[in-house]
């Protein structure tokens, strides 16, 4: 067969051809299934043990590994993960994880919690089911002069440029998911459910973190669905359906000397259905010097809603109450823009802002809300507010 000079020079660099397209093909992970390491969906076995070992050994591979868990129903009691890692960890549930109805290990500090951890993905679809109903007698503090703290579901706590998507948590026993110390996190497509009498069960909790975005998600809970305290900045809510609950919360804040600020929140194209508040910033009063400033809320939809607009400066959930006590916190340089929709109180609009430090450079921007009920026109109230209003402005007369 005669060779032409085409043919021959590439069969020259053919090999040459070969390791390049080995080297560019994408790298699979190494899947560590935790069937292998023992566990059992049989909803009785705890697979805490299995579960960590596969852990340790995806964590602890070159280039990372990916824990699976397959479709099943897997009793797992706390558990930690611990990194640093090798390499990147895909965490991907596929099946359920049931939390445990006994009362001897409802008193820790979380149900599943990953530590330390750097480029972690958690995924899969699957559920975790916190099992609240069965606690949370204990942790309404409400009714309950004993109450204790209960395990979050989720904990992230030093996590970095980590992703956490579709996802189901229902009931959780306390927050269902918590990040502290995080750094460029992206939550989304997460379906928070638990009832709205469900004591202290935040959707999603953020404290002392950076650079977080919270997107496409459902939230239906008894407290707070996403709320923020003292350390949060950077920090982005989009798409994310509220209800029921207590809003979006920034705080509270000021209970502790030299807290960590909260700046450079932003809150957007979310809806908010019969929940007890809307978009909340509060403060402890009184309270050491403080600062939360440059927060956005905007183009957000209230069905319904008790206090859509609320500033409180005064926030005391548990007389006695000392009605003058000032808080120390300055807010300021925050906008409300484009928020529309039914107020289920009167008073759509309430900043009640410190005497001592009061509320700076408040924007309000083409508000538009509606009161049906039996006390009459929808109105307005503020309180040692600096600010300005622009645009249509239902209820009129703020600022």
């Amino acid at each position: 067969m005669h060779i032409t000079k085409a043919m021959a020079s590439f069969i020259h660099w053919l090999p040459f051809l070969l390791i390049l397209a080995v080297a560019h093909r994408p790298h699979v992970p190494k899947t560590f299934n935790v069937l292998s390491y023992g566990a059992l969906p049989d909803r009785k076995t705890d697979n805490s043990k299995a579960f960590l070992r596969a852990w340790k050994d995806a964590c602890e591979r070159d280039g990372g590994g990916r824990v699976w868990i397959p479709r099943g129903r897997f009793m797992l009691g706390s558990v930690v993960f611990v990194g640093p890692c090798k390499g990147p960890v895909d965490f991907i549930i596929r099946g359920m994880l049931d939390a445990s109805s006994d009362p001897s290990t409802f008193f820790v500090d979380h149900w599943i919690c990953f530590k330390y951890v750097d480029r972690l993905i958690v995924r899969g679809g699957g559920y975790l089911l916190g099992n609240g109903g069965s606690a949370w007698r204990f942790n309404d503090c409400a009714t309950n002069s004993r109450c204790k703290p209960l395990p979050v579901t989720m904990r992230f706590d030093f996590v970095t440029n980590s992703k956490v998507n579709h996802i189901h948590s229902i009931d959780s026993k306390n927050a269902h998911f918590n990040l502290f110390a995080c750094h460029n996190m992206n939550m989304s497509h997460i379906h928070i459910l638990a009832p709205a009498t469900s004591p202290n069960t935040d959707g999603i909790h953020i404290g002392s973190s950076t650079k977080i975005k919270i997107q496409n998600s459902v939230i239906s809970t008894g407290d707070d669905c996403i709320s923020m305290i003292a350390g949060s900045q950077d920090i982005l809510v989009s798409n994310v359906q509220c209800g029921p609950g207590h809003g979006f919360s920034i705080g509270s804040l000021g209970g502790s000397h030299n807290e960590e600020h909260v700046n450079h929140i932003t809150i957007q194209n979310s809806t908010l259905t019969g929940t007890q508040n809307g978009l909340r910033i509060k403060t402890w009063a009184p309270s050491p010097p403080s600062l939360a400033s440059d927060i956005t809320f905007e183009d957000i939809i209230m069905e319904n809603v008790n206090n859509p607009i609320f500033i409180d400066q005064q926030y005391c959930p548990q007389p006695p109450c000392n009605g003058q006590a000032q808080s120390n916190v300055q807010i300021k340089n925050v906008t409300f823009r484009k928020v529309h929709g039914t107020s289920s109180s009167k008073i759509a609009v309430k900043m009640q802002c410190s005497k001592h430090v009061p509320c700076e450079g408040v924007n309000l921007v083409n508000i538009n809300l509606e009161y049906r009920g039996p006390e009459g026109h929808v109105a307005s109230s503020c309180l040692n507010v600096k600010g300005k209003s622009y645009g249509l402005q239902n209820p009129s007369g703020c600022l």
